[in-house]
């Protein structure tokens, strides 16, 4: 425990100190990658004529990216193409299913380290109008580059573009 002003002084930290420090070094950098991955997405996506958002050149406030993509085949492609560059669990196939809590099924992608994290690069959908897809994150572009392609390559390999 520590208070400001006091600092170390006062109260054990047990060694949360480290981790602490290099979370506050390292997060404007992983968010940094996980924005590049979005703007790379939402670029790639439009330029295959899907509706994106945010767009590419518009403002950010979150890395959150949204991608139309008007049924259900290449959402749940999209998905599964998506899961393939994962850096966890890439082997899995998601499925949509019946969520509790949603109207209709959902799919969910998310091969990450941390379960439930939302700066690794995740994907997730309701199959219903518009068809639309919220992915985030990446927290190393190169990886989450991958991600994007495969999900790319997934509706080329289904002759879903």
């Amino acid at each position: 425990m520590t208070t400001p002003g006091l600092g170390r002084e006062v109260g054990a930290t047990l060694g949360t100190s480290r981790s602490l420090y290099m979370g506050l070094f390292n997060a404007p950098h992983v968010v940094g990658e996980a924005l590049k991955t979005a703007v790379f997405a939402a670029s790639l996506f439009s330029k295959l004529g899907f509706e994106v958002t945010p767009g590419v050149t518009e403002s950010r406030h979150d890395i959150i990216q949204a991608i139309k993509l008007g049924n259900k085949d290449r959402l749940i492609a999209f998905c599964q193409g998506l899961q393939k560059g994962a850096p966890v669990d890439s082997f899995v196939v998601p499925e949509p299913w019946d969520m509790p809590g949603y109207d209709s099924q959902v799919i969910m992608s998310s091969g990450s380290f941390i379960s439930g994290s939302s700066i690794e690069l995740s994907g997730d959908a309701p199959l219903r109008e518009p068809y639309a897809v919220w992915f985030q994150g990446g927290i190393h572009f190169h990886s989450a580059k991958m991600g994007i392609l495969l999900a790319a390559q997934e509706l080329e390999n289904r002759k879903l573009l």
